[in-house]
């Protein structure tokens, strides 16, 4: 089944489960029910009656026996004001609320709504005059479609969950409930779908990250500003240590920049324009001037670079900073790690000649495949360009050739890639680099960003060959992104379980009774000695004792639970031995204490 099937049998499978609540609930007032990611959904309005997944078997058997009985999708259309009569007769005010904007101003209707969930665009913005209708059975829905042919030509599907949402997402307006379910062509397909969504709900970062003590939350702070705890703080300081490693490697400097930037930086940068909603602001005392918290890091980058002349043989100049910025996002997004208001990012900019880009992007996706390559992650790439709105700054020929030259290195560095028109910053194209989790999740992760705008901008400069004044081009890139999302999608595609060089934990002695305690003093001083050098140096062995008089058992219990990499089991036969019992996910060995260091610098 190809992607226009998949839709379209998904969206008639929308249609069906109105059916069936009207089936159940005749009074039901529907909004709209377009296809999202792997289903549908159907907005509904039951006044004061609830939707519940104890419900949902009822909805699904209905639905099973309007696909059964096999009616055809009939399509039909109906002058606009006829339709709007008919939303009145059969008392659907917000079909109604539709069609009465349809009639005014075409598809405008869309400026509050996505154009796809109406199902309803039309060329251009005049008004519409005829409107198109499907029928199924008794069920009549406004919709343009596209449908299968018969109810019995869906494949297989659940109902998956009701949320609450306002009316065209206007706060404002009545909250509806939000009906989802997934679909998929075969019985076998959505069996897999829903033993990940199984994994999905065992790895979620938010209950992992209370069970094993990563971070925690405050309303007393706020939300959307997680709060690391000391084993999620090792977290995320061995992860971006490790991105660092590659920009130092690279020939990136470090910088260090304020937390805050007066407006008429962002001004000039476009920031404040586009972004002024998400912005921070915050008054001085002293003086009369206005500041934000910085939302990116680039406007200040710019002026360290633009602080003296640079010629084109000091080029390319490289910066790197991991630091935090700050977007004041809407409280109902907020969500464990994925969204947050404090964003810390791996953050560099390069300030290059157009001769330079091609070596500098090469660079940097050798970089990108590196680090997700160590972490186990497969990447394709995601060629953002922009779309024909006017959401962007700078000249339509300086896109053109920034989008000719990422299309060119997307072909030169040999990427698995694909186009996303409407996805670029407003500055520029980038590519973005899209993981795949162990479970078979995409998420976007790394990034490198063509600016041609912010050098214009900011007029910055250096002097070429022939002592003219010429324009650097910048290059954007951040290797793990925003730190806090990309760790929602690492504990999650990890479960919990580290890698040895990145674990907080990393190794829990176990002791099966206190005559061997002088014999753990020994394994100690191996552990304090011991060096690792891939893929970070470091020698501080993060390990605790457990030797509490509690059964083995329950020691090993905690500490898997726990996900500790290594345990080491000492007893007596250990100490007589001069070993230690090592246990992994892998399994359990003896390994000598004389061999243990070299063993440890092996996981």
């Amino acid at each position: 089944m190809n992607d226009e099937q998949l839709h379209a049998m998904r969206h008639s499978l929308a249609h069906i489960t109105a059916a069936a609540v009207q089936r159940i609930w005749p009074d039901a007032k529907f909004g709209v029910g377009p296809v999202v990611e792997n289903g549908f959904y159907y907005d509904i309005d039951l006044g004061e009656r609830k939707i519940s997944e104890a419900n949902f078997p009822k909805i699904e058997k209905e639905m099973h026996g309007i696909i059964h009985y096999g009616d055809d999708f009939e399509r039909f259309e109906m002058p606009i004001d006829q339709a709007i009569d008919w939303s009145k007769q059969n008392n659907q005010p917000y079909k109604e609320e539709l069609l009465n904007d349809l009639k005014r101003s075409g598809t405008t209707v869309a400026k509050d709504l996505d154009a796809a969930e109406l199902g309803l665009a039309t060329e251009g913005d005049a008004a519409v005059e005829n409107v198109s209708f499907y029928k199924n059975g008794n069920f009549v829905d406004l919709c343009r479609g596209p449908h299968v042919a018969n109810t019995k030509d869906v494949g297989a599907f659940k109902l998956l969950r009701v949320a609450g949402a306002y009316w065209r997402g206007n706060e404002k307006n009545p909250q509806m409930q939000r009906l989802y379910g997934v679909a998929f062509s075969t019985q076998e397909e959505l069996d897999l779908h829903l033993e990940r969504l199984e994994q999905a709900k065992l790895r979620d970062h938010r209950k992992l990250g209370k069970e094993l003590d990563l971070y925690a939350v405050s309303p007393l702070v706020g939300a959307g500003l997680p709060l690391f705890t000391p084993k999620g703080t090792v977290l995320r300081e061995k992860l971006t240590h490790y991105a660092e490693q590659l920009r130092r490697e690279g020939g990136f400097n470090r910088v260090s920049i304020p937390h805050i930037g007066k407006t008429d930086l962002y001004k000039v940068s476009g920031h404040w324009n586009k972004f002024g909603d998400e912005l921070f602001l915050v008054e001085s005392q002293e003086t009369s001037d206005n500041f934000v918290l910085k939302p990116m890091n680039c406007p200040h980058h710019n002026q360290i670079y633009a602080s003296q002349p640079r010629s084109y043989r000091d080029l390319p100049v490289r910066y790197f900073e991991t630091t935090t910025v700050y977007r004041d996002e809407k409280t109902g997004e907020l969500g464990g790690l994925n969204r947050v208001r404090s964003i810390s990012q791996d953050d560099s900019h390069v300030y290059a000649r157009h001769d330079q880009i091609d070596a500098e992007v090469g660079k940097l996706v050798k970089d990108i495949h590196k680090l997700y390559g160590l972490l186990g992650m497969s990447l394709r790439a995601r060629l953002s360009f922009r779309d024909e709105t006017d959401k962007y700054l700078g000249e339509q020929s300086l896109w053109d050739d920034a989008q000719a030259t990422i299309s060119k290195l997307a072909e030169e560095n040999q990427l698995d890639y694909f186009v996303a028109a409407g996805e670029a910053a407003f500055y520029g194209p980038k590519i973005d680099f899209m993981a795949t989790d162990a479970i078979g999740r995409e998420h976007q992760v790394a990034t490198i960003q063509l600016d041609f705008v912010q050098p214009e901008r900011f007029k910055l400069e250096y002097r070429d060959a022939e002592g003219s004044v010429a324009r650097p081009v910048m290059i954007h890139c951040a290797l793990l992104g925003s730190i806090e999302r990309f760790l929602s999608v690492y504990i999650e595609h990890t479960a919990g379980w580290f890698p040895f060089w990145v674990a907080p934990e990393q190794i829990r002695i176990l002791t099966i009774n206190d005559q061997v305690l002088p014999y753990v003093d020994d394994i100690k001083t191996v552990l304090d000695s011991t060096v690792l050098m891939q893929p970070l140096k470091y020698n501080e062995l993060r390990y605790t004792l457990d030797d509490r008089n509690e059964s083995l058992g329950k020691k090993i219990r905690e500490a898997t639970n726990g996900k500790i990499p290594v345990q080491l089991i000492v007893g007596p036969q250990d100490q007589a031995a001069r070993q230690v019992s090592v246990r992994t996910q892998a399994g359990e060995e003896k390994v000598s204490l004389e061999m243990l260091e070299n063993y440890l610098r092996n996981l």
